[in-house]
C-alpha cells in the first residue's frame, strides 16, 4: 500500500528571521566588552589603532566560529525549525568570514604590538609566541582553521576522499578548544571578571551543550532505542546495492522519505567510517532501505556485509521531504545515485507527480521496475531520458521550451532535484528562466 501523501507546510520564514535576529543580537553582545572597555578619544596612536582593530576582529572571529559550530551541531529541533539546507548554506557562507577575521586578528594585533615595541613584524611575532600565555596553541588552532577553510573549497573538497575530508573538518572542534584558553588569558576584554567575560562563557556553554546534545546524546539515544542491524544485502546492478535494515520500534522512528542518515556499519574494516546515505524507500515501520552506488573502497566492501551486522547511525537529517512542498503537484528530476531519495519521495508525495530520470544508457536506469510500479500506483508520469547530453533529445529537454513541453504547469509544481552537479546546475538554470519561484525548488542535502 502506498504511503499517505504528506501535507505541505509553510516554510518557516519566521524561524529564519528569529535566528537572524539572535545572530545579530549575539554579535552585538560579543563586541560589547570591547565597546565598554574603549574610552572615547583613547585611540590616538597607530599602535592603539591596530591593537583595537585586532581585538575587534578577534572577538568577531571567536563569535563566528562558535556560530559555525552551532549551525552544524545537528540539533534535531534546529534542523526541523530552520531546515538542514539553510543551515548548511549559512555555515558555508560564514566560513570565509571566519578565515578573514582570524587572519586579520593575527596580523592587526602583531602590527599593533610591533608599533608599540618599535620592532619589526617578525620579531614581534616571535615575542608573542614565546612570552604570551597560550599563544602557541592559539596560532596552531588558527592554522588548523585556515587549512580546514581551504579544504572546504569545492574543487579541493571533491579531490579528497570523503572520509578524509570529514575527519579533517571535525578537527575544527580541536581548533576551537586550542583558541579557548588564549581568549581568556590574553584577551584584553575577557581576562578580567565582568559582564564581557560572563557573556562569552555563556556563548561557550551554549555551544558545548548544542554539540553534546546533537552529536553525542541524540545519536546514543537513537541507537539504544532502535538497535539497527543489517537484514539483507541485495544486488540491484553491477555497481549498485540495496541494504535492508531492521531494528526495534521502527514505527517510532522520526524519519521521512528523502532524508539521510550517517551510517556506520560495525563490521570488520567498516566500523571506523561513517557515510551519509539517503533512504531509498519511505519508512514503513518494518524495515529501512538505503541504495548505494559502489564506487569506492568503503562502498564496495558493503557488498559483503553480513546479515545481523550492527549499525550505528546519526540522523535523520535533511529537509528534502514531501512535508516541505508548497504546491499540490511535484516534478522530480534525478540522475545517478540521486534516484534513491527521489524513489522514496514518490511514495509520500501526492498522486500526479512527474518524474524525469536522466541516464547515459539503459543499463544505468537503476530501480527501474520499482519506479514503474510506483508511478502506476501513484498516477505519476515517468520519463526516462537516456543518451549523451549532446544528443538531440536530452539537449532539447533541458531547455526552457523542452521542459515546458514535457511539464506545461511547471510553475505550479514543487521541483525536487537530486543528482550530479551538472544535472543540478543545468536544471536550476532552466527553472530560473521559467521563473519557477525559489521556494518551490528543493535540493537534496548533498547539493548545498
Amino acid at each position: 500500500m502506498a504511503a499517505p501523501a504528506a501535507r505541505p507546510v509553510e516554510h518557516n520564514t519566521a524561524g529564519r528571521f528569529l535566528l537572524r535576529t539572535l545572530f545579530w543580537g549575539g554579535f552585538v553582545l560579543a563586541l560589547l566588552p570591547w565597546w565598554l572597555g574603549t574610552k572615547a578619544g583613547s585611540i590616538d596612536t597607530k599602535a592603539e589603532l591596530f591593537q583595537s582593530a585586532g581585538r575587534v576582529t578577534g572577538l568577531m572571529a571567536g563569535y563566528l566560529l562558535l556560530v559555525q559550530v552551532i549551525l552544524m551541531s545537528r540539533l534535531g529541533r534546529l534542523e526541523r525549525w530552520i531546515g538542514a539546507r539553510h543551515l548548511g548554506l549559512w555555515h558555508r557562507e560564514l566560513g570565509g568570514s571566519v578565515l578573514i577575521t582570524i587572519l586579520a586578528h593575527a596580523a592587526l594585533i602583531t602590527i599593533g604590538y610591533s608599533y608599540a615595541d618599535r620592532t619589526g613584524f617578525t620579531d614581534e611575532l616571535g615575542t608573542l609566541l614565546t612570552e604570551y600565555e597560550d599563544m602557541v596553541t592559539a596560532f596552531i588552532g588558527a592554522g588548523m582553521l585556515v587549512i580546514i577553510g581551504l579544504l572546504s573549497i569545492r574543487a579541493l573538497r571533491r579531490a579528497l576522499p570523503y572520509e578524509l575530508w570529514y575527519f579533517l573538518h571535525l578537527t575544527s572542534y580541536l581548533a576551537l578548544l586550542l583558541g579557548f584558553a588564549h581568549q581568556f588569558s590574553d584577551g584584553q576584554e575577557l581576562f578580567r571578571p565582568g559582564l564581557g567575560r560572563t557573556v562569552w562563557i555563556g556563548f561557550y556553554v551554549a555551544t558545548i551543550a548544542a554539540v553534546v546534545l546533537g552529536r553525542i546524546l541524540g545519536p546514543l539515544s537513537l541507537n539504544l532505542r532502535h538497535r539497527l542491524r543489517v537484514a539483507e544485502v541485495v544486488t540491484e546492478a553491477q555497481d549498485m546495492i540495496s541494504i535492508y535494515i531492521t531494528g526495534a520500534r521502527l514505527d517510532d522512528l522520526d524519519a521521512q522519505a528523502g532524508q539521510f542518515f550517517r551510517w556506520r556499519f560495525l563490521g570488520r574494516g567498516l566500523w571506523w567510517q561513517a557515510h551519509p546515505f539517503s533512504l531509498s524507500a519511505a519508512p514503513n515501520g518494518r524495515w529501512l532501505r538505503l541504495t548505494v552506488k559502489t564506487v569506492g573502497d568503503h562502498t564496495s566492501r558493503l557488498r559483503a556485509v553480513r546479515a545481523g551486522t550492527r549499525i550505528f547511525v546519526e540522523g535523520p537529517w535533511g529537509d528534502f521531504t514531501a512535508s516541505r512542498r508548497v504546491k499540490q503537484r511535484a516534478l522530480l528530476i534525478a540522475a545517478g545515485s540521486g534516484i534513491a531519495p527521489i524513489r522514496a519521495l514518490l511514495e509520500e508525495l501526492p498522486p500526479g507527480a512527474t518524474v524525469i530520470y536522466r541516464a547515459s544508457a539503459v543499463h544505468d536506469l537503476h530501480l527501474r521496475h520499482e519506479l514503474e510500479e510506483l508511478s502506476e500506483m501513484r498516477h505519476a508520469q515517468l520519463w526516462f531520458v537516456v543518451g549523451d547530453r549532446r544528443d538531440p533529445g536530452p539537449r532539447r529537454l533541458f531547455t526552457p521550451a523542452g521542459m515546458r513541453e514535457l511539464v506545461p504547469d511547471i510553475t505550479e509544481r514543487d521541483v525536487y532535484l537530486c543528482g550530479p552537479d551538472g544535472l543540478v546546475e543545468q536544471s536550476l538554470h532552466v527553472l530560473r528562466r521559467l521563473r519557477v519561484p525559489r521556494r518551490q525548488v528543493h535540493l537534496d542535502p548533498f547539493e548545498f
